[in-house]
């Protein structure tokens, strides 16, 4: 993969809202909306492309409060940059989160330098929890938001 990423944008939001996931990665599915488009156009929202796929995106990142998932169990601290991913559903299950990830690690290791990293995922996405260990991600927390339990990894 040939990636790059830039600042989300209104259109690339609007496209990327309506992605649908197959079971059982429905649970990341979206009503798009003004407030969604609105929150994805902003600071912490990069649209990635692969210069290989042309004009459409193949995922996003985010970082910060954006990448947390709120809840009353785990207090999110200061000492990591969370990050969120997200990949086009008809090329994920296909070995291209690997470079995917890697490339997203990389982008924010240059905004936010030597700092550990930390994400939160769901607990039934073991396809995910695989890839993030194979980069160095362990289990650190897990709690239940309404009827998924979400488990927090961090990487040093």
């Amino acid at each position: 993969m040939n990636l790059r990423a830039n600042r989300m944008s209104a259109e690339e939001a609007s496209e990327i809202a309506g992605w649908t996931y197959e079971a059982p990665y429905e649970f990341y599915n979206n009503e798009p909306s003004p407030a969604m488009i609105r929150e994805l156009m902003s600071e912490p929202y990069f649209t990635v492309y692969d210069a290989a796929a042309g004009p459409v995106p193949v995922g996003f990142f985010c970082s910060g409060n954006a990448a947390q998932v709120p809840n009353d169990a785990y207090p999110y601290s200061a000492d990591y940059v969370d990050i969120g991913i997200d990949m086009r559903p008809d090329l994920t299950g296909k070995g291209n989160g690997g470079p995917f990830l890697a490339f997203v690690l990389e982008q924010i290791g240059q905004s936010f330098g030597e700092r550990p990293f930390r994400l939160t995922v769901a607990r039934f996405n073991q396809r995910a929890i695989r890839l993030y260990e194979r980069f160095g991600f362990s289990r650190r927390h897990e709690f239940v938001k309404g009827s998924t339990t979400f488990i927090v990894m961090v990487r040093p």
